[in-house]
Formats: C-alpha cells, sequence, structure tokens
C-alpha cells in the first residue's frame, strides 16, 4: 500500500517546512525552555493548523488520514513531540465545536486558531478524577447571562501562552444524575488570568510545550460560550477520543523513526575495533526489530485513520494504534540511545531528547492498562474490568 498523490504532497510540504528547523532549534526550545512560536507561525502560514476545519470557516476540510500524515512528517521531522504538540489541540481540540457548536460560534472560534492569531488550551483532565472523567469536580453554576466556573484541571498543555481555554465541567452534581456520564457541560471561553491561576509543571520532557495546574476561581463565561447543549460535555468529548488515538500513535511513530534514523546513522559512522558498530548484528538485529514494529504501528494507525473517515466503527484500532505506535516509539528511542552508547547521554546527539519525549505517549491521553481493557472487553468478549 502506497500514500496517495494528495497525501505524498502533504508529507512533502510539511517536511519542507520541518527542514527550516534544525536540532539547535529544538534544543534550544526545550532547554529554554520555550514555545516553538516560528515553528508554529510557519505552520500556520502553510495553512495547516486547520487542515480538518471545514473549507467555509478557512480550513482544509480534510480528514484524519490526512491529519495523521502532516503529523507524522512533523515529529519525524527533528522536532518529536516539542513540535507536535505545539499543533495538536488544533487537530482534535475543536472538533466538538465544529460538531456541535452554533454558526456563530464557528465563525467567531475557529478562523483565529487556524490563523495562528489565537491558542487554546484543553481543561479536562483533574487530579482527583484521572481517567475517570465522570469524577471531574470542576463546577459550572447557572447565573444570570451565563456560568460562574470554580474548579481544578491538571496536565493543561499551553496554558502559559493560551487566549481561549476549552473547559468540561460538571453542570449537576453526579449524584443527580441519572447516569455519571450526564449533567457534564463544555465550554470555550477566554482564559481570563485574573480568575485562572496557571502554574507550569517541571516534567521529564517536552518542555518546549508547557504542562499545567491549572485553578479556576469564580470564572464567568457567557452563554454564548457553552458548545451545544447544557449537561451533553461529556458525549462531545466522545467524538474527540479515536482521533486524538490516531493522532497520538502516528506522532509517536514518527518520533520512532526519526531516532532510528539518528541510530543507523550513527551505527554507520561509528567505527570501534576498525569497523563500524553497525556491523555488528547486536546492533543490527536491535535496530531492525525496531523498524518492523514502527512499520507495524504506522499501517495500524492509517488503518483506524481510514476507518474514521468512512464513518466505521473504529475505536479497537484507533486505541490498539495508540497502543503499538506508542511502545513501537519508546523501545526505538531507547536503542537509540543504547547505540549512541555514551553519546547517546550527551544532548549534542537529540536521541536523549527524544527517549524522554517517547515516554509520554505510553502514559497520556489513555493508558496502556485501559487501552487493554477496552480491547478485551469490546473485541475479546470478555468481562468489563473495570
Amino acid at each position: 500500500m502506497d500514500l496517495s498523490e494528495e497525501h505524498q504532497a502533504i508529507d512533502s510540504a510539511v517536511k519542507q517546512i520541518c527542514a527550516d528547523f534544525d536540532d539547535d532549534y529544538w534544543t534550544k526550545c526545550d532547554s529554554d525552555p520555550r514555545f516553538p512560536e516560528e515553528f508554529y507561525q510557519a505552520m500556520a502560514k502553510g495553512g495547516f493548523l486547520g487542515i480538518t476545519t471545514p473549507e467555509n470557516l478557512g480550513g482544509s476540510g480534510l480528514g484524519v488520514t490526512e491529519a495523521a500524515i502532516m503529523m507524522h512528517a512533523v515529529a519525524s521531522g527533528g522536532g518529536g513531540q516539542s513540535a507536535a504538540s505545539s499543533l495538536h489541540i488544533n487537530l482534535f481540540g475543536p472538533h466538538a465545536i465544529i460538531v456541535h457548536g452554533t454558526e456563530a460560534q464557528k465563525a467567531r472560534i475557529l478562523p483565529p486558531l487556524i490563523a495562528g492569531e489565537q491558542k487554546a488550551c484543553f481543561g479536562v483532565t483533574e487530579p482527583d478524577a484521572g481517567l475517570d472523567t465522570t469524577s471531574i469536580s470542576t463546577f459550572a453554576t447557572k447565573v444570570k447571562g451565563g456560568y460562574r466556573i470554580k474548579g481544578r484541571k491538571m496536565w493543561t498543555s499551553t496554558g502559559q501562552i493560551a487566549d481561549k481555554i476549552l473547559i468540561l465541567a460538571r453542570t449537576k452534581k453526579k449524584e443527580d444524575c441519572k447516569r455519571p456520564t450526564e449533567g457534564i457541560s463544555l465550554f470555550f471561553t477566554d482564559l481570563d488570568r485574573k480568575k485562572i491561576e496557571v502554574n507550569r509543571i517541571k516534567k521529564l520532557g517536552r518542555n518546549a510545550v508547557d504542562s499545567n495546574a491549572v485553578f479556576i476561581d469564580d470564572l464567568f463565561v457567557p452563554d454564548d460560550d457553552l458548545i451545544g447543549e447544557e449537561g451533553r460535555g461529556f458525549s462531545y468529548i466522545l467524538d474527540s477520543l479515536n482521533p486524538e488515538r490516531v493522532l497520538v500513535a502516528i506522532e509517536a511513530i514518527g518520533l520512532g523513526r526519526d531516532a532510528l534514523r539518528r541510530a543507523s546513522d550513527y551505527a554507520r559512522e561509528r567505527v570501534v575495533f576498525g569497523r563500524p558498530i553497525g556491523m555488528n548484528q547486536g546492533i543490527q538485529h536491535p535496530l531492525a526489530e525496531c523498524w518492523a514494529k514502527l512499520e507495524s504501528a504506522y499501517w495500524m494507525t492509517l488503518r483506524a485513520a481510514n476507518l474514521y473517515d468512512n464513518g466505521k466503527s473504529c475505536g479497537a484500532e484507533a486505541n490498539a494504534a495508540k497502543f503499538l505506535g506508542a511502545r513501537a516509539a519508546f523501545d526505538a528511542a531507547t536503542q537509540a540511545v543504547l547505540t549512541h552508547g555514551g553519546m547517546g547521554y550527551a544532548r549534542e546527539y537529540q536521541v536523549e531528547r527524544l527517549f524522554r519525549e517517547s515516554v509520554l505517549p505510553r502514559i497520556a491521553p489513555v493508558t496502556e492498562q485501559l487501552i487493554l481493557s477496552f480491547i478485551a472487553e469490546k473485541v475479546l468478549d470478555l468481562p468489563k474490568s473495570y
């Protein structure tokens, strides 16, 4: 199976943009740390921030497959998760707005995001709820003309630089609902720093894109910023889960392929005991195995994307793609460090940065254990375990 001419054109165009941002650029963004604004604006100028947004709103109107091709090129172009995460929310975050927002909301919200004039962050995860989203405690109280929101969010990416925030909050207590998924609403509103405190979390990797603990204290949100119907926000978020799984998988695979390329280049060039280390099967075989795993994960991911774009069930495939892609990337990045030996521990060769970033997709946005539990239940017809 080969990529179509359109997909090859997307891949080529994105790679040309990525080529303008070398290893030194990404090292500096990671070390400072600072958001890769120049890269972000270059992708905006190329028209890629709205690749999945409808054309009438300034986007390209393409599918998850095209977004995956784009993000693979981004992650494999040297920037890894730092590059991919700077764009990620533009691809899956606005989906609920596209599907459930009013025409006025879409016209107001989406064009500035596509043009790179505004940035948004995603306030869903909470410290006490984790992956149990129905147990979030952030609450939006109805008042005249809108809502007042109070609560906490965790691991909110780009909160340091965002202009807007997409907030998932309860509008009805869990114990008062017939089902735990009810009574949750979705809002897209201004990130008012007088009412929202954003504290950066120091973390292992992907330091160019900040992660934050967010404290929301009596934030007023006008009625116009409620997306869709009150109480149905959980179902709106579910609409984005499979595309997000696909994108996380393909980003991990891109990072893994970059790490594998760097390891192979080093193995050809590094001479020890009078011969390149890449001549030794002890070096060759682990790298070859990494290639096989990355290749398998890549095509599973594109299969999941194709199913989604054709309106077919893809939950198992999307979850499997995320599981396989994350594992393959982690293994490739680890082997890249080991192949470089002592120099794999040095920042100069970049593989230590890619290794640190490769840990992330194994953890987020859903753990490997929940993925396996989902597949066991939905595919193998085993009893639900959680």
